[in-house]
């Protein structure tokens, strides 16, 4: 139900961030591959992912982000349990961010 919402928001996502973009600043070239960054670490500590977003919440500047999972490895877990294997597989890029926002849901998958 999570993914879906998120997949309904992504075209106007994508065209708010475009409009108030324009070419893309140093900062928001550096928050994509930010992004990126913080995906492939996820996925190589996390293989039972089924769906990750991450998303720069900083206004460009990569020091806030919002993280969703959907992963295998969090059935039968606690919230407080499922952000605490995020946040570990995260320790060293957490450690430069301002804050994070999570959202985990067990994968039903």
């Amino acid at each position: 139900m999570f993914r879906n919402f998120i997949k309904v928001l992504a075209p106007y996502r994508d065209k708010l961030s475009r409009a108030v973009g324009g070419n893309g600043t140093a900062f928001e070239k550096n928050a994509v591959s930010k992004e990126q960054q913080l995906t492939e670490v996820l996925r190589k500590s996390l293989p039972g992912i089924t769906y990750v977003s991450v998303q720069d919440i900083s206004g460009g500047c990569g020091a806030m982000f919002e993280i969703s999972i959907e992963a295998k490895e969090f059935v039968g877990l606690s919230t407080v349990k499922q952000h605490r294997l995020v946040t570990s597989s995260l320790k060293y890029e957490i450690a430069e961010m301002h804050g994070i926002r999570i959202h985990t849901t067990p994968s039903s998958d």
